[in-house]
C-alpha cells in the first residue's frame, strides 16, 4: 500500500510462442472512446472492479512475456452500499494477503490474454481439414481473449443482440457511465450484478436500452448479484449443461446470447454459433457457395468440430474482419 491509498500488484507471465497480440489488443479497442479501457501502443489499461473497488488493470504485450500491473484506489468505496460484488471473481472470500492477490491478478490475466486455452490440440488435430487447415494456417496460435468477468460478457452478449457491432459499442458506453464506477484513472469501472441491479427501468431505458433488453438485464443482474446464478464460481458451482438450461430459462436469452457469453466470459470453447450472422456469411464465404448458409445448415457444419466449435467460430470471424465481436 502505498502512502497515497493505491494498492500495486504486479506479476510476469510469459506467452508461448506464437502470441497474436493484435487480436488480444483489437478486442479491447472496440470503444474508439475509451470510456473504459484504452489501448497505447502495446499496452492495455482496463478499469475494473477490484473486490469492489476501482481499479486500473494493465497489460503490456513484450515479446515472450506479459508484464501486468494493477493500481487498485484501496481507500475508494465502490457499487451499492451492503453488497458483495462479484467482480473479485477469481478467488473465493476476501484478501488474505499480498500473495493471494497476486495470484489472483494472474489468473485473470492468464485468462483474459486465453493462455488456459489448449489451441495447440486442436491446431494439431484440425491443421489438415480441406477448409479449416487454411484458417489455422493463416492464423496459428489463435485464442479467444476474455472479458473481465462472465458478468461483464453477459452483459455485452445481451447489448450487442440483435444490432451492429457499433451501436452495441455506444449501448455499452452509455451503460458504463449511468452505473459503472469511476477509477482515479479517469477511465471507468463497468458496473457488476449489484450495479445493475440498482438501476431502475427508466435509468436503462434513458441509456438506450429496448424495453425487452431492459428486462433481461435487470433480471440477469439480480439473479447473479443475489447468488442464483453462480456465474463467478463457475465450473466449481454449476456444470455447463445446467449454466446453460439455466441461461436459457431466462427471457430475453436465447443460444446466442448463451453460447457467447460461455466463451468470452467463460473460456468455453464448444459453444455453437450457427446463429451468428458474421458466422454463417464466413462460412459461406469459406465454402465458396453462392446461397445465404442458414442456421441449421452452419449448425450442421460446425457440429463434427465438437469441442472446439466455438473456437472454428472465432477462426470464421478473424477470416473475414477486423472487427473484434
Amino acid at each position: 500500500m502505498s502512502a497515497s491509498g493505491v494498492l500495486r500488484l504486479a506479476c510476469v507471465l510469459p506467452l508461448p510462442a506464437p502470441y497474436r497480440a493484435a487480436e488480444f489488443l483489437a478486442f479491447h479497442r472496440r470503444d474508439p472512446q475509451g470510456v473504459s479501457e484504452r489501448i497505447d501502443g502495446d499496452t492495455l489499461h482496463k478499469a475494473l472492479l477490484w473486490r469492489g473497488r476501482p481499479a486500473r488493470l494493465e497489460i503490456r504485450l513484450c515479446t515472450g512475456r506479459a508484464e501486468v500491473a494493477l493500481e487498485v484506489d484501496a481507500d475508494a468505496v465502490a457499487g451499492v452500499a451492503g453488497h458483495v460484488p462479484d467482480t473479485a471473481g477469481l478467488t473465493d472470500g476476501l484478501t488474505d494477503g499480498l500473495t493471494a492477490d497476486v495470484a489472483a491478478l494472474s489468473a485473470l490475466a492468464r485468462r483474459m490474454l486465453g493462455l488456459d486455452q489448449h489451441v495447440e490440440t486442436f491446431e494439431r488435430r484440425y491443421r489438415g481439414h480441406p477448409q479449416l487447415g487454411p484458417l489455422i494456417a493463416a492464423r496459428p496460435g489463435l485464442r479467444v481473449p476474455q472479458a473481465v468477468t462472465p458478468f461483464e460478457a453477459l452483459t455485452w452478449a445481451v447489448t450487442g443482440q440483435q444490432i451492429s457491432v457499433a451501436v452495441a459499442v455506444a449501448l455499452r458506453r452509455r451503460l458504463i457511465l449511468a452505473a459503472g464506477v469511476p477509477h482515479s484513472s479517469g477511465l471507468v469501472c463497468p458496473p457488476d450484478a449489484a450495479g445493475i441491479a440498482a438501476l431502475s427501468d427508466a435509468d436503462l431505458r434513458a441509456a438506450g436500452f429496448s424495453t425487452a433488453k431492459t428486462a433481461t438485464l435487470r433480471v440477469l443482474a439480480r439473479e447473479v448479484a443475489g447468488g442464483t446464478l453462480p456465474l463467478a464460481h463457475w465450473p466449481c458451482a454449476l456444470p455447463v449443461d445446467e449454466l446453460r438450461a439455466r441461461l436459457l430459462a431466462i427471457r430475453g436469452v436465447g443460444p446466442w446470447t448463451v453460447h457467447y457469453t460461455l466463451l468470452r466470459g467463460l473460456g468455453w470453447l464448444d459453444g455453437s454459433l450457427h446463429g451468428d450472422v458474421a458466422v454463417r456469411g464466413a462460412l459461406q464465404a469459406l465454402l465458396d457457395v453462392p446461397e445465404r448458409i442458414d442456421e441449421k445448415r452452419a449448425r450442421t457444419w460446425l457440429e463434427p468440430f465438437s469441442p472446439w466449435r466455438a473456437l472454428v467460430a472465432a477462426h470464421l470471424w478473424a477470416s473475414r474482419t477486423a472487427v473484434a465481436y
